[in-house]
This record gives structure tokens, sequence and C-alpha cells, in this order.
């Protein structure tokens, strides 16, 4: 439960149970992770929004599509370059990238991310919904750090790493039904920017959910439902905005989360 406090008066957020456990397979037990001990998954309501300007989320196309409609592709001198920096804490790669011209996406650079963001466990690789990609540049750009590098804590898990992460640890609190496994979700955080900060221009964007992990320090971001939450120490989940979800990590770069 946590209380946000005002002038003369109090905002209570109702807590909920949050539980936990899967069966896992013996491979799950020989995985490991980092997680602070005694955390405890929550989810706070906000009571005011958080104003930020700035870029949105304005999601572009496929070529396929453009073709399909007969529309005039937008050649690159035209159209405004999406790119995106990051590195990837688990594997030490890096990745520079421009992956869409104007509203249309360019699908090599999709895969390239697809593989940059692949499970470091078993080394599968997702498709994931570029809108996440718009929401990364969108929240860069409100951060006035469109040249800076964006640090990937968890991006694709598959079922199994997701499972074995339930069974080992649960005091992540790793989503059974998390947003990681539809390629739908990034856990990162950008040098030189608190995580109160990035988490306020993810939120800022409105275009799904944010998790708080300030013990952590990462942020998560995925196009699901729009709802937020904070998972920190000595606090139970409470119901945001319109869902739930959780997770945590260790600040070595390797974490577990919803």
């Amino acid at each position: 439960m946590r209380i946000l406090s005002g002038r003369g008066f109090a905002v209570v957020a109702a807590a909920m149970v949050v539980v936990f456990g899967v069966s896992g397979s013996s491979w799950a037990r020989t995985i490991k992770t980092r997680v602070h001990a005694g955390l405890r998954s929550s989810m706070h309501l906000k009571t005011h929004p958080v104003i930020l300007g700035g870029e949105g989320v304005v999601p572009g196309v496929m070529p396929e599509a453009i073709a399909a409609d007969g529309a005039a592709s937008v050649s690159p001198e035209e159209g405004k370059p999406y790119q995106l920096r990051m590195f990837n804490l688990h594997t030490g790669e890096s990745l520079d990238i421009v992956y869409r011209i104007g509203n249309t996406y360019l699908p090599d650079a999709l895969e390239k991310l697809n593989y940059f963001l692949r499970d470091h466990y078993t080394q599968d690789v997702s498709n994931y919904d570029p809108k996440e990609f718009d929401v990364l540049h969108a929240m860069m750009a409100r951060l006035g750090k469109l040249d800076g590098v964006i640090d990937i804590v968890c991006g694709y898990r598959t079922p199994e790493t997701n499972a074995a992460l339930r069974q080992n640890s649960p005091q992540t609190g790793v989503a059974e039904h998390s947003q990681h496994m539809e390629g739908h979700a990034i856990d990162l955080r950008v040098p030189g920017v608190t995580t109160a900060k990035l988490r306020d221009a993810a939120l800022s964007l409105g275009a799904g959910g944010v998790g708080y992990y300030p013990v952590s320090q990462f942020v998560h971001v995925d196009v699901g439902p729009v709802r937020e939450w904070v998972f920190g120490p000595k606090q139970k989940r409470t119901i945001i905005s319109r869902t739930h979800r959780v997770r945590s990590g260790h600040s070595s770069g390797v974490v577990a989360g919803q």
C-alpha cells in the first residue's frame, strides 16, 4: 500500500495479493537470476497525470501495407529517420539503427532489432510489435536524448524462460502472462537519466504499460493496456490504472520481470 501525500489529505491505494507459482521444468531450476531479496511487487494508482511535452507515439506502417493501399512510398530523403541506439546488458552487443523512415518501417532493420532483443537464455527470437520501438523513440525525444543509448535489461522471453523465472524467484513478480512473451515489452535504463525521470517520460506518452523499479533502477515499457505500477521493497501490489503486471532485477543488468 502506498500513501500519496498532499496538502492536508492523503490518498491510499488499495492493495491486491499477487499469487505466484507455476510448475517449472528441471531446466527451469538451472536458470540463475539475480534479484533483490525481500522485494514484493506493487502497483500504485496515479492521482495526477505526468505532463511532458514533445513527440508523441504515431505508429508507422509496413511497406507491404503501403503497396496494398496503392500509396506512393516515401523516399529516405523525404521522410524523417527514426533511429535507436541500444546496448544489451546480457549479451554485450550494441545496435545503432534507423528502423523507420517517415511513416514506413524498414523490415531489415526490424529483423535486426528482433534478434538484438532475443531471449538470451535460449537464443529464441520474437517478432516485436514495431510500435514498441516508436514508444522508445518518442520517450528518448521527450528526454532530449535522441542521441542517447538505451541499456536493455530485458527484451523477449520465451514461455519457458518466463516460467523458470517465476519458479526460481517468485519475489521478482514475473507475470504469468508477461508482455515480454508477446514481443510487446522492454525493460530498460538510460545512462545519465534517473529512473524516476525515465518513468515520467514513458508515462507521459500514454502508450501502454509502465513499470517503475526504483531499487533495481529500470523501467518496464510495453504496448499493452495503458497502466502503471511500482515494484519496490516492503510494498504490496496495488491495482493501477487498468491492469496488472510486475518485475525486478539487479543493477548489474541481469534481471527478470513482468
